[in-house]
């Protein structure tokens, strides 16, 4: 799996687990709605690792606890 097919489908499985929206997350951090929006449906590929540092700072966890899943165990370079 490409890393940013393994990032989205990490940020998918916490706003369920937090029962949170996309645009929630946009209020909680800041992120302009359509960098979400054009990152979540795949119309752009990478996010910056300040943008994604945000979205942890909105999920309330670390870079640490985000990428301590199994989805990144086999990622490949995008």
């Amino acid at each position: 799996m490409k890393l940013s097919d393994a990032i989205r489908k990490r940020i998918k499985k916490l706003l369920k687990e937090k029962n949170m929206k996309l645009w929630h997350l946009y209020k909680r951090t800041g992120i302009p709605m359509s960098t979400l929006s054009t990152f979540m449906n795949a119309k752009r590929e990478l996010l910056t690792l300040k943008t994604l540092l945000h979205i942890c700072e909105g999920f309330e966890i670390s870079l640490s606890e985000f990428f301590n899943d199994s989805l990144f165990d086999d990622v490949e370079q995008d």
